[in-house]
């Protein structure tokens, strides 16, 4: 049922492709993409905009989320969702307390400003998109604008949130299903950096939706 695999490279100055390359050459489907560096949301958007199917997945390149998940969210796709985002319901098996501390306050100032129906966990990287609704969501997107300048690594975390803002101001119709997850620890992301850009989009979004941007 999947049809290609698309690896988006987001500046990588490690041997990332290198390591990659020898697998394009087995295995035909897949695709490698190579970005200047603007950070995570930016490689989300360009795989979406490059995929050839009208269905399109999204995953963690360390497969914190086991790849056989897949199936849980194609199964609601098929009860014709229009978004469906895996859940870590589970105790997050592996993050550091720090981490998780962290992540509940940023849950907490999420909820005063956002009603998301059915959704508690907006930030887990395994997603599953219609590619159509998709691209209209990115187009009317304010966090991910040519002229944003990103420096070291970046995770971009209130695109998830505007993505979803987005998907409910639309009508769409988005599912949130459990999956099995295991904390991937990474020297490449600074995660107090990461809170503060994430809580100062989410603000923005706040205020661009105030000031009609969407």
């Amino acid at each position: 049922r999947i049809t290609e695999v698309i690896i988006v490279d987001d500046g990588s100055d490690d041997s990332s492709i290198k390591i990659i390359q020898p697998y394009l050459k087995l295995f035909p489907r897949f695709r490698l993409i190579k970005n200047a560096h603007q950070g995570k949301a930016f490689a989300i958007s360009t795989g979406i905009k490059s995929a050839l199917n009208d269905i399109v997945i999204f995953t963690d390149m360390d497969l914190a989320t086991p790849i056989e998940e897949v199936e849980k969210l194609i199964e609601q796709a098929d009860l014709n969702y229009d978004i469906v985002i895996g859940s870590r319901k589970s105790k997050r098996d592996g993050a550091p307390f720090q981490r998780k501390i962290l992540s509940f306050g940023a849950v907490v100032v999420r909820s005063l400003l956002f009603k998301f129906k059915g959704i508690s966990d907006t930030q887990c990287g395994f997603k599953l998109y219609n590619k159509n609704l998709a691209l209209n969501i990115i187009n009317h997107s304010q966090l991910l604008k040519k002229d944003r300048h990103t420096s070291g690594p970046s995770v971009t975390a209130a695109f998830d949130l505007e993505f979803l803002f987005l998907a409910f101001k639309f009508g769409y119709k988005v599912k949130e299903v459990p999956v099995h997850w295991q904390h991937m620890e990474s020297r490449r992301v600074n995660f107090f950096k990461d809170m503060i850009e994430t809580l100062e989009d989410i603000i923005k979004i706040k205020i661009y939706d105030i000031q009609g941007k969407y």
